[in-house]
């Protein structure tokens, strides 16, 4: 009866640590391209937020959590073309901050305007640095890196 209980208790250790160390991943990202013109192209960013989690925007206040950066690479093959667009975000006042944070919760679409330098395929490459909140938490700042074939 004791081997019993002591595997009953090992196994739920096991379940529990399993569980436990599940990384959460609420936000997946999506990246494509859209040629304007031989000179000019639109690079998009789509984030998808898993139910109940949010980003915050490009543009939070100073003070406030960590904001969502795009950072472009440019090349020679292209550049960036002014800032950064983002739809209109949300806004909620935060305590914490004593400040109202904008953030974007389901989906959100960033647009860069890149210049094109070369003919035929041009890579555009840059990262992503955000961090994800629910209700209870916030998760480490995060970066994912991407590729965009402007054809």
């Amino acid at each position: 009866m004791i081997k019993k209980s002591a595997l009953v208790v090992v196994l739920f250790t096991f379940a529990s640590t399993a569980c436990i160390c599940q990384i959460l991943t609420p936000v997946k990202w999506q990246f494509g391209s859209k040629k304007i013109t031989d000179k000019e192209a639109v690079i998009f960013v789509k984030a998808t937020m898993a139910k109940g989690w949010h980003i915050y925007s490009l543009n939070v206040p100073e003070g406030g959590p960590i904001k969502t950066a795009i950072d472009f690479k440019p090349d020679g093959a292209y550049s960036v073309i002014g800032k950064t667009l983002e739809p209109k975000p949300k806004m909620n006042y935060e305590m914490v901050f004593d400040i109202d944070v904008p953030y974007f919760d389901n989906e959100v679409v960033f647009q860069q305007k890149v210049g094109l330098h070369e003919q035929g395929e041009v890579k555009v490459k840059g990262v992503v640095a955000f961090s994800a909140c629910d209700a209870e938490r916030c998760l480490p700042e995060d970066e994912v890196e991407f590729v965009v074939t402007v054809r």
